[in-house]
């Protein structure tokens, strides 16, 4: 007798509650008073068909029926034998760029015009390549993505140094096309490790994947989002750096980043185990014994493939990378800061302040720029432009100016100074000198006699050099040391000493109603 077909609405429910709760098969086949058989068949053809459960609610009853009909693959036929054996072809063909299913299929047809059609050719493939090792990773084009995090768990080891267990951290990058992985023991997640982890992993790769997806690692991700993640500022620089964009996976969509954590399980059982609790003198000596069972892992053959990690990068996705820049990433570090009325910005590690230029500070609201610096060097950044580059200087309270950056009337008096109008002065001549020394001396504070030294510098354009270091020879005779002086002299031609209004000092007659020096003794 003919096996009764299950009726449309038991199928559905059969789906709802696998789709919907965490039931086994067991307790579905037991609420729906099925056979266990019966719902594990009916999940496998609803799993092959390429349904999807949101729109099996608008599906008509007959359409369902024959979709789940064609889930179910001839596996014995000479036909499905026959397209099968090129499947795992099928599978290094698609992680090329521009290459479809269509144009695969269409080449197919070509050779077996007996074959199947477009429909049943992609139904049987996505069957096919639900097996492990082979779903994870199908849809990853060659140089496209280079999956990055930490592992969960960290790697214990001995620590020869001292004889304690020593935790340690481990990175695991894997490429979208190849599954080629990079495995690295780190001390921390800091930001410093993060950045070489993955600097490692382009450097073992030999390339640059055109894009990297990380976990909501802070040292990634500065603020999750669904639609706009913030992405750390220093990981930014590192991406631009390199060429590459960074698309941080989900929050909670574990689809995102499978490939990675299937490469962190493999991680685990080959690497890891095989190290617990060996004893090692240092990070290096421990990482070199990690690339030895990383080779080892990327040279095992894949079950369904038939071929190992390193030969389908090789085949594929080593010329689909983009070229590695030679020099290493320069390490820095960033803040932001705020530009106060003083045109200046602090930067908080060394409490120091540097100059931008003076137009910033009326910028309204408040403008913030971005500090990038280094061991010796402190550049600003504001709206993506670099504004001002200083040499670091780690003095706590003090400020580095530049002169470009002043306003310009308090550039004037940062461009004087006591030696630069002496210099100026030497060149006209010792008297000059002498006389530019005595009004600065003349001041207790050296910038209020700037002006002063200005004019009576100036006035050598009017009355030559020579009668400049004559007009100074006699104010200083005289002890007069002023602008005005020097000019009066040029101007009446006092500074010859044959003029009869060279005595300008009279001696005061004799007289008895003149007291002398000696009267208040």
């Amino acid at each position: 007798m003919a096996r009764r077909r299950t009726r449309v609405s038991k199928i559905r429910q059969i789906v709802t509650y696998s789709m919907t709760t965490t039931m086994s098969e067991r307790q579905i086949a037991r609420a729906l008073s099925v056979s266990r058989t019966v719902v594990a068949k009916t999940m496998r053809a609803f799993r092959a068909c390429g349904l999807q459960y949101e729109g099996i609610a608008e599906l008509p009853d007959s359409r369902l029926l024959e979709a789940l009909e064609c889930g179910k693959a001839p596996e014995n036929s000479a036909r499905y034998q026959q397209l099968a054996a090129g499947f795992p072809t099928m599978v290094l063909e698609l992680k090329k760029k521009g290459v479809t299913l269509q144009w695969l299929w269409e080449l197919y047809i070509q050779e077996h015009p007996e074959g199947y059609q477009y429909s049943q050719y992609c139904l049987h493939f996505h069957r096919w390549r639900q097996g492990e090792e082979v779903v994870m990773h199908i849809d990853h084009k060659a140089g496209e993505e280079m999956f990055v995090d930490w592992a969960g768990d960290k790697l214990e080891v001995i620590d020869g140094n001292t004889g304690q267990p020593w935790q340690l951290e481990q990175f695991v990058a894997i490429l979208g096309a190849s599954e080629l992985s990079y495995v690295e023991a780190r001390e921390s997640q800091e930001q410093d490790n993060w950045i070489r982890a993955n600097e490692g992993a382009l450097r073992y790769f030999q390339g640059v994947p055109s894009a990297v997806i990380p976990d909501n690692t802070r040292t990634a991700v500065s603020s999750a989002d669904p639609y706009e993640p913030g992405l750390n500022p220093v990981f930014d620089e590192f991406a631009r750096h390199y060429g590459f964009v960074i698309v941080p996976a989900r929050v909670r969509k574990a689809r995102d980043k499978a490939l990675v954590e299937n490469a962190v399980r493999l991680v685990y059982q080959r690497i890891s185990a095989r190290l617990r609790g060996k004893v090692f003198f240092s990070l290096a000596e421990l990482n070199a014994s990690i690339r030895e069972l990383l080779e080892k892992h990327n040279h095992r053959p894949l079950s369904r493939l038939k071929i190992s990690r390193r030969q389908l990068f090789e085949q594929i996705e080593r010329e689909a990378l983009n070229p590695l820049r030679p020099e290493p990433f320069p390490l820095k570090r960033i803040a932001f800061a705020t530009v106060q009325l003083n045109y200046h910005v602090e930067l908080r590690e060394d409490l120091h302040f540097y100059s931008v230029p003076h137009y910033l500070r009326r910028r309204e609201p408040t403008t913030q720029v971005k500090i990038v610096y280094d061991d010796r060097v402190v550049a600003i950044y504001w709206d993506n432009t670099r504004v001002a580059q200083h040499r670091r200087d780690r003095q706590p309270g003090g400020y580095t100016t530049l002169a470009e950056h002043m306003p310009p009337q308090q550039r004037w008096y940062a461009e004087w100074s006591p030696q630069r109008f002496r210099s100026w002065a030497r060149v006209v001549g010792p008297q000059t000198e002498a006389l530019i020394s005595k009004i600065l001396d003349s001041r207790s504070y050296a910038p209020q006699a700037y002006r002063s030294c200005l004019g009576v510098l100036n006035l050598v354009k009017h009355h030559g050099a020579l009668r400049l270091e004559k007009a100074c020879a006699k104010a200083l005779q005289l002890g007069s040391y002023s602008c005005r002086r020097i000019r009066n002299i040029l101007t009446l031609r006092l500074e010859e000493e044959t003029h009869p209004l060279l005595n300008l000092a009279p001696a005061l007659p004799v007289h008895e109603n003149l007291r002398g020096s000696g009267y208040y003794n």
